[in-house]
């Protein structure tokens, strides 16, 4: 098929729910060997917009607008072949491969049955010996041994789940490939292995690729076009690196200013004030006008199109045509420590054990009065075991662990809830979905003997209004759904709070407002946060010490800055050095 024409082509593509439209029309067109991607804080559409393009939206939304796949048109009001289409046309990588992949299943023979689902649809019979032979093939693609097919998912580690569940995306031969946050769980290294693998596929086979992210090192190195979206519409579109480099629309450049630099920490995090509207609730005007510095009354009742700008780009503003120059960043900010803080919490030679393996060799860590220490590592290092047995979630361990002196019991059973906290990477799994946010927050005052009249207050500690306590999980974005998850560990007023990956999957405008709370709650309150992520940068902003774990072991320790600017091993400079790098999967010369 000639490149000059789409894979796949949207017009009026458009998402209603119960309260009215929540995806606004959108446009798009996907080109072979190209990727095109789509960003926006969580809220603004860009998952809903994947799964109107599979067919997977909840029963209580409908898609409408046309649909082009090669030379088929269908209209998405009416019924679409999604069972011929899926897998074969268009397939869809999400998030978290345990989402995708049956944890009670071997990973071949999830392979297989979509290699075998494609064969039928196909009038094709294979024989066992030639779908183990096609899963061995797509297992190769995304480099990874045959003898990955009798192995389970839960016996993978989480770059290796991801890579299998690319070959079962691929394994029907689709020309486009969808793939939602496909890297946000992972470390910076796993990161770029995996994005590598989605280039060489689309490379090899030609495949279109959407590719849904809040992260934008990500996009910067992978994507070729590039969409902004805002509260169910596109306000800027054009070429990736012409959006990035000079973004024209105010909201394109706040969330770009929100993106944590690595190589130095900022007197402020630039997150962006308030929160995006509610699914349905747009009203006339520009939807952005209440978070933006440059709104007049025009922008309170007409709402922008988009239209050319200077850069060539797309953009819907009333204000502004030419590319936006950020204020400077400020200085790195030199943030005075104690040398020898007050423990809040000590860890004296901690051992872990998964069955007869041991996991954590002696790791000694300690966390001060009003600091926040980081622990970083690649995926395997220990980082999870750590705060696991911290927590009281991993009893089989050996060690000195002590909060304020006093010896930490073993199990969950024996702790006080007003010891510690914990803040786990995926608030879906955290969070009761048949409780209301306020009955949720409601609950976890009272466990720390807090007035059930502090519940508005903890809501708008993590940005949320008060009305929100008469949601449930459901209807609430992933941002969201993490600022509940958070503020239920704050209700306790614990003596230590550990963040495992809590905001991996947050987009760069709320991360930053999460990680200004998480510095307040050291500042004002006082509680110190044990923080566990893969993401360096975050690390240099929020962190006032640093540990680096490696297969279980601790290789360094010590002030951020000091870690961070003169590393001592070789492994803290190779995991400076990954993070530093923009994964260029697409070979073209960076600015």
């Amino acid at each position: 098929m000639s490149e000059s024409i789409p894979l796949l082509q949207a017009r009026a593509l458009t998402v209603h729910g119960p309260s009215g439209i929540i995806v606004e029309p959108l446009d798009l067109d996907v080109h072979a060997g190209r990727t095109l991607a789509i960003v926006g804080e969580s809220g603004s559409g860009k998952s809903l917009t994947a799964r109107a393009l599979t067919g997977l939206l909840d029963p209580a939304l409908r898609a409408a607008g046309t649909l082009r796949l090669g030379e088929q048109q269908f209209d998405l009001g009416v019924d679409v072949p999604w069972q011929r289409l899926r897998g074969s046309a268009v397939s869809l990588l999400l998030q978290d491969p345990f989402t995708s992949l049956s944890p009670v299943h071997r990973c071949g023979s999830q392979i297989a049955d979509t290699v075998r689902a494609s064969a039928r649809r196909s009038g094709v019979t294979l024989t066992r010996a030639r779908v183990a032979e096609m899963v061995a093939e797509r297992l190769s693609e995304v480099r990874l041994d045959a003898s990955v097919a009798r192995r389970y998912p839960h016996e993978l580690s989480g770059g290796m789940r991801q890579r299998v569940a690319i070959a079962a995306a691929i394994a029907g031969d689709p020309e486009i490939l969808i793939a939602d946050e496909p890297t946000t769980a992972l470390d910076s290294s796993t990161r770029g292995e995996v994005l590598a693998v989605i280039a060489e596929l689309q490379s090899r086979r030609g495949l279109g690729v959407i590719l849904i992210s809040h992260d934008l090192g990500v996009v910067r190195g992978s994507a070729d076009d590039l969409i902004v979206m805002y509260a169910g519409a596109a306000v800027e579109r054009g070429p990736a690196r012409v959006v990035l480099e000079h973004p024209v629309h105010p909201y394109t450049e706040r969330l770009l200013a929100a993106e944590p630099p690595l190589d130095h920490r900022l007197h402020e995090l630039a997150g962006i004030p308030g929160s995006v509207p509610s699914p349905g609730s747009r009203t006339e005007g520009c939807s952005f006008a209440p978070r933006c510095a440059l709104a007049t009354e025009l922008c309170l009742v007409e709402t922008p199109l988009l239209r050319v700008v200077s850069t060539g780009s797309l953009a819907a503003c009333h204000h502004s045509s030419e590319p936006i120059v950020s204020t400077d960043r400020a200085a790195a900010a030199q943030h005075s420590l104690d040398e020898h803080p007050d423990a809040v919490l000590s860890v004296r030679g901690l051992r872990a054990r998964h069955g007869a393996t041991e996991v954590l060799h002696g790791v000694d860590l300690i966390v001060g009065s009003r600091e926040i220490v980081g622990v970083v590592g690649e995926s395997g290092s220990g980082k999870t075991t750590l705060a696991r047995c911290i927590a009281g979630l991993h009893p089989d361990h050996d060690g000195d662990l002590r909060l304020d002196g006093v010896e930490l019991p073993r199990g969950l059973a024996a702790r006080d809830p007003r010891h510690l906290q914990i803040v786990f990477q995926d608030p879906y799994s955290a969070l009761n979905p048949r409780l209301t946010v306020g009955a949720v927050l409601r609950e976890a005052l009272a466990v720390g003997d807090q007035p059930a009249s502090g519940l508005g207050a903890l809501l708008d500690s993590v940005g949320l209004p008060a009305h929100y306590a008469r949601k449930r999980p459901r209807d609430l974005s992933g941002g969201e759904r993490q600022r509940v998850a958070i503020a239920r560990a704050l209700a306790p007023r614990p003596r230590l709070l550990i963040c495992d990956e809590s905001v991996s999957a947050l987009d760069v405008s709320v991360q930053a407002q999460i990680l200004s709370l998480l510095l307040r709650i050291r500042d004002e309150v006082g509680t110190p946060v044990l923080f566990i992520t893969h993401d360096l940068a975050v690390v240099r902003q929020v962190c006032d010490r640093v540990l680096v774990l490696r297969n279980g072991e601790a290789v360094e320790s010590g002030h951020v800055d000091h870690v961070f600017n003169e590393p001592e091993h070789p492994y803290t400079r190779s995991l400076l050095a990954a993070s530093a790098a923009v994964p260029d999967v697409k070979g073209a010369p960076l600015a």
